[in-house]
């Protein structure tokens, strides 16, 4: 059979996308590209895509680090695997029994959920609570526990999957057989609402990985519990330091330390993980916004 040719809507459809993806990736490979620039390439002419001198001093920088950068790298990941599994399954074990449309007082635990979501505490009572009463100041908590275990969009999202995907029948069904709703849970509502469960998973993922205002502020002496965020932003604070310092001693150090360029190396380190990860689970995203809960 002969193929159709491209009509003049795909063609400008498919121009569209390839252009869009450009304007995604160039940023990027702009990063990357100036973090392996000569710093004073760098500062001369500014970030290009087409670098006159290369260089890795920014690099051998960072990896100087050595056990420290190791170390952060442990933490984030331990953070974020842990973080995120307990806050995918804490968000679904409190989504599931609120999608349910028999459950007494449902409209007032919705309630509840979403008005957490536009008021809170603040930074202060939250400080003063995570220290004073449940002391996670320099331990491993501090990096878990606040803020990020459990967040009331994620709650407000899954269960709005589980009502729109997961027909009333199959529910129906399973409690005609006898099913307990634990058995419910796990045997019916976690597979069919696994692309939610990823999607959202994703999203905590970013956060944990992302987040350095935990180790901010619950990390003051013990910085062994520093993830890779903090790290990165305590080596830029000190580059700072050194390029901004009056000291003779402490500008001649700096004089030859490529700040700009580590900045951009720092950057790019921290988002190299998720730039690996992210297509892992891309699948899932497009099954979320089609997958239904009967089939056939």
């Amino acid at each position: 059979m002969k193929e159709k040719p491209f009509s003049k809507f795909q063609l400008l459809a498919n121009a569209t996308m390839l252009l869009w993806t450009l304007l995604v990736i160039l940023p990027f490979l702009l990063l990357f590209l100036s973090s392996i620039t000569d710093e004073n390439i760098l500062v001369a002419n500014g970030y290009s895509l087409f670098p006159k001198k290369i260089s890795i001093s920014a690099y051998t920088y960072i990896i100087r680090s050595g056990t420290k950068i190791l170390r952060a790298y442990g933490i984030s990941i331990l953070v974020t695997v842990v973080g995120t599994f307990f806050n995918i399954l804490l968000s679904a074990l409190m989504a599931y029994p609120l999608s349910v449309k028999n459950l007494p007082g449902r409209n007032a635990m919705n309630f509840f959920v979403f008005f957490t979501m536009l008021f809170n505490g603040g930074i202060v009572p939250a400080y003063l609570m995570w220290t004073g009463i449940f002391h996670i100041k320099d331990t491993i908590w501090a990096q878990l526990l606040p803020n990020l275990l459990l967040n009331a969009w994620n709650v407000m999202m899954i269960r709005t999957y589980f009502i729109t995907s997961i027909p009333d029948s199959l529910y129906e069904a399973a409690e005609i057989d006898g099913a307990p709703q634990m058995k419910i849970f796990s045997s019916i509502v976690i597979p069919l609402g696994k692309p939610i469960l990823v999607t959202m998973g994703t999203f905590a993922g970013l956060s944990y990985w992302n987040d350095w205002t935990n180790g901010l502020y619950f990390i003051v002496k013990k910085q062994d519990f520093f993830n890779v965020q903090n790290l990165l932003n305590q080596m830029v604070s000190n580059i700072q330091y050194l390029a901004t310092s009056t000291n003779s001693n402490v500008t001649s150090a700096a004089a030859g330390i490529p700040s700009t360029a580590i900045q951009m190396a720092i950057a790019f380190v921290a988002i190299l993980p998720i730039m690996l990860i992210f297509p892992t689970f891309q699948k899932y995203y497009s099954k979320g916004l089609t997958l239904g809960g009967v089939k056939g």
